[in-house]
C-alpha cells in the first residue's frame, strides 16, 4: 500500500476537512490545486497506482518528475498540520511547559526579568504536576542561567530541584529502556515459539543491568513501565490466576494515592488494559470487561484523536470477553463494525481483527464465513510466521484446518494438518538427553499440539473414532491441558472442539464449559 495513502486513510473526516483547509490557508488559493487534487485522489475509497494517479493529475502530459514533487509538498504539509494538531490536543503539559519557557526566555531577552521569573515558576509548577521531567529539566536550566537576577531563587534550591528531577527522569528513562528491550527479545523470542528463552532470567538480568530491581511505583509512568515488564514475563509464563490481583493492587494503590490526571491518560489506559487482559488470562471476564468500560470512559473524554491506537486493542479484548460470556453475536458485531470504521484500522489490526473474527463465526456455527474471513488475510504462511509470529500462524493454520473439517473438506483439511505437522516436526524435532540437557519430544514447546494435530487426524480418518472410549481417554489426558488455567484461551477453544466431538455435543456449549 502507499505509504502517504496509508497514513491519511488514518485520519478522521473531521482531520481530513482541517487538512485541506490547512493547505488552502497556507497557498493562499483557492481550492483546485494540483496538492489538493492528490489529497482527494489518495483519500477516494479506490487504490490508484502511481501511474493511474500521474495520468489523472497530468491528463494533457504526464509528469512523473512533477508528481514525486507533489507528494513531498503534501508530506511536508501534513508533517506540518499534524504538529499544530498535536499542539492543540496535547494533554501531556509538554507543549505548554514548552511555551512557557519560550515565552520566559523572551522575557528575559526583552528586558523585563520580573514576568520572565513569573512564567518559569508556572512552567516549574505545571511540569511538576505532571511529572513532565525532560521540559522541567529545560526549566530548571533556564532558572540557574538566571539566577542572578533579583527576582530569581536561591540558586541552590533550584540546583537541588534540578538534581531531585534528574535522578527521578533517569529511573524513568531506565524503565523505559528496559521495558522496550525486554519487548524486543521476547518479540524475537516469539518468530520461534514458546521456550526460545529463559524469560525469567531474562527478565532479572534486564532488571539488574538498569537498576531497577528495588524501584517502588512512585507516579503512573514509572509503575506502568514495571507492570509492563512483569507482564511480559507473565505472557510466556501464563501465570495469571497470580499476576491479575498483584496488578489489581497496583492500580487500586496508585488510583488512590496519587489519581490519574489528564496528562496520564495514556498510562491508565495502559494499566487498565493489562488488568482487562490478566483478568481475561485468569477467566474472570465479568470483572475484565468492568475494566475494559473504564478504559474505554477514559478514552472518550481524552480530546481528539488523542490515544486513539488503544482504541482497537480494547475493542479486540472486549470481544474476546464477550464470547465467553455467552455474547458471541455481540463480539462478532463488534469486530464487524472495528473492520468497517474510519479511520480503518492498520494493517496489522486487521489480521488481528479478521483471525479472531473467525473465530466467533466458528462458534456460531457459520463455518463458511469463518473460512471466507480467513481467505480475507490474503497473506503467505512464511509472511506471517515472520510478521506475526510462530504462535499466531499456528492458531490461524490450526482454525483453517477445523473450518475445513466442519464443511467436509476432508482432503484439504488433511493437507492443512500435514503441512503444520511438518513445520512442527522440522523446527522442533525430537533430542535424546545429553551430559547439559534432556530429552526433547517431537514438537519441543509444542509436543502437545503435535499430539493434538495426531487426534484430529484419526478424526478425518474415521470420524466415529471420536465416540469410542480410549479416544475419550486420550484427549482427557493430553498434557497441554492438565493444568488449564495458565493455557491461552485460543487453545482452549481447540481442546474444546475436540472434546465436543468427544461428547457429541455444541462445540460453542463446550467451549463455555471447559473455559469456566
Amino acid at each position: 500500500m502507499d505509504d502517504l495513502r496509508l497514513t491519511l486513510q488514518t485520519l478522521s473526516p473531521d482531520d481530513r476537512r482541517d487538512l485541506a483547509l490547512f493547505i488552502q490557508w497556507q497557498r493562499r488559493r483557492a481550492a483546485g490545486r494540483q496538492d489538493l487534487r492528490l489529497l482527494e485522489l489518495l483519500l477516494c475509497s479506490t487504490e490508484y497506482k502511481t501511474e493511474e494517479l500521474i495520468a489523472k493529475l497530468y491528463p494533457g502530459e504526464p509528469n512523473p518528475g512533477a508528481y514525486y514533487t507533489l507528494r513531498k509538498r503534501l508530506l511536508r504539509q501534513l508533517a506540518d498540520f499534524l504538529l499544530l494538531r498535536q499542539r492543540q490536543h496535547d494533554a501531556t503539559a509538554a507543549t505548554p511547559v514548552r511555551g512557557q519557557l519560550s515565552l520566559a526566555q523572551y522575557l528575559f531577552d526583552a528586558g523585563v526579568p520580573r514576568l520572565a521569573w513569573a512564567m518559569l515558576r508556572k512552567a516549574e509548577k505545571l511540569a511538576l504536576d505532571n511529572e513532565q521531567y525532560e521540559p522541567l529539566n529545560a526549566v530548571y536550566n533556564v532558572q540557574i542561567q538566571y539566577a542572578g537576577s533579583p527576582y530569581a531563587e536561591p540558586l541552590a534550591a533550584i540546583i537541588e530541584r534540578r538534581h531531585r528531577n534528574k535522578k527521578a527522569a533517569d529511573e524513568e528513562e531506565r524503565a523505559g529502556i528496559a521495558d522496550a528491550l525486554l519487548r524486543e527479545r521476547l518479540r524475537q523470542a516469539r518468530l520461534h515459539g514458546r521456550g526460545a528463552v529463559p524469560v525469567d532470567e531474562l527478565v532479572r538480568n534486564v532488571l539488574a543491568e538498569y537498576d531497577l530491581q528495588e524501584a517502588f511505583a512512585r507516579s503512573p509512568s514509572l509503575l506502568t513501565r514495571l507492570l509492563s515488564i512483569a507482564r511480559s514475563a507473565m505472557l510466556v509464563r501464563g501465570d495469571f490466576v497470580t499476576f491479575a490481583p498483584f496488578l489489581e493492587r497496583c492500580y487500586r494503590l496508585m488510583e488512590r494515592r496519587h489519581g490519574f490526571a489528564p496528562a496520564h491518560r495514556g498510562y491508565q489506559l495502559r494499566l487498565l488494559y493489562m488488568l482487562a487482559h490478566a483478568l481475561y488470562r485468569a477467566r474472570r471476564f465479568t470483572e475484565s470487561v468492568g475494566y475494559l468500560e473504564q478504559a474505554q470512559a477514559v478514552l472518550a473524554a481524552s480530546p481528539g484523536r488523542q490515544h486513539a491506537e488503544a482504541g482497537p486493542r480494547l475493542t479486540f479484548l472486549l470481544a474476546a470477553d464477550y464470547s465467553f460470556l455467552n455474547r458471541n453475536r455481540d463480539s462478532i458485531q463488534l469486530l464487524e463494525n472495528a473492520l468497517q470504521a474510519q479511520p480503518p484500522l492498520l494493517p496489522i489490526e486487521q489480521l488481528t481483527a479478521r483471525l479472531q473474527l473467525s473465530f466467533h463465526y466458528f462458534a456460531e456455527g457459520n463455518f463458511t464465513k469463518a473460512s471466507q474471513t480467513l481467505i480475507s488475510l490474503d497473506r503467505s504462511d512464511h509472511w506471517l510466521e515472520q510478521h506475526m509470529g510462530l504462535e499466531w500462524l499456528l492458531n490461524h493454520n490450526i482454525g483453517e484446518l477445523l473450518i475445513q473439517l466442519e464443511l467436509g473438506n476432508t482432503d484439504v483439511a488433511l493437507v492443512r494438518l500435514r503441512t503444520i505437522e511438518r513445520r512442527l516436526h522440522e523446527q522442533f524435532p525430537a533430542t535424546e538427553a545429553t551430559a547439559g540437557m534432556p530429552a526433547r519430544p517431537l514438537g519441543g514447546p509444542y509436543h502437545a499440539v503435535v499430539r493434538y494435530l495426531e487426534l484430529v487426524g484419526e478424526i478425518i480418518d474415521d470420524p466415529a473414532v471420536a465416540t469410542t472410549p480410549a479416544f475419550a481417554q486420550r484427549v482427557a489426558t493430553m498434557p497441554a491441558f492438565l493444568n488449564q488455567e495458565k493455557e491461552d484461551l485460543q487453545i482452549i477453544s481447540f481442546f474444546a472442539w475436540l472434546r465436543a466431538r468427544v461428547l457429541g455435543r455444541p462445540y460453542y456449549e463446550v467451549l463455555l464449559q471447559v473455559a469456566r
